[in-house]
């Protein structure tokens, strides 16, 4: 550039001087080598290195999605399962409590029948019971009359009990005989 001013005549600024023409180009070329030796390859190690782990960062994205899919439609599985198992056993529970039911209603009924059979009983027992006391008042009774009508005492046991027996038979046909007439 000094020779330019030096020089005095018109030159273009535009074009330089071949010397530092080639001076330029040959420091061009000295750093353009340098930077493609030493530059260029860690340049290219980083890039690759960014390259696969932005792919690996994919992958293991992938992967981790690809698993929590799995995860979830386990997780759906064994909830459709639970609700499957928790409808099966309340229906179980449904079955079990109809079949307790069912039997509570069976040992009602059977209480309720030995309850009447128990009573059915105890009402046999108490109508013995009362003909047996009604016989011997009927027989006290019809003695007492017998003996007034009579007019000799009839205290005598065994003809009271003859006595007592025939007039309780005659009864008894009378009341079969009127039962058997209305039916």
């Amino acid at each position: 550039m000094m020779t330019f001013l030096a020089s005095g005549g018109p030159q273009n600024p535009l074009i330089p001087e071949p010397t530092e023409l080639i001076i330029g180009l040959l420091c061009f070329f000295i750093v353009f080598g340098v930077l493609g030796k030493k530059l260029l390859p860690n340049i290219q190690k980083t890039l690759e290195e960014r390259r696969d782990a932005i792919e690996g960062g994919l992958e293991r994205a992938e992967a981790a999605q690809a698993e929590a899919t799995r995860t979830l439609e386990e997780y759906k599985a064994q909830l459709a399962e639970a609700r499957h198992e928790a409808a099966r056993i309340t229906e179980q529970a449904r079955e079990q409590g109809a079949m307790i039911i069912a039997e509570m209603r069976e040992e009602a009924q059977r209480q309720r029948e030995a309850i009447i059979a128990a009573g059915h009983a105890q009402i046999e027992a108490e109508r013995r019971q009362v003909t047996v006391a009604l016989r011997q008042e009927v027989g006290r009774l019809a003695t007492d009359l017998a003996g007034r009508i009579v007019g000799e005492s009839l205290e005598d046991a065994a003809r009271q009990s003859r006595v007592v027996d025939r007039f309780l038979s005659d009864l008894e046909v009378k009341a079969e005989q009127t039962q058997g007439a209305a039916t």
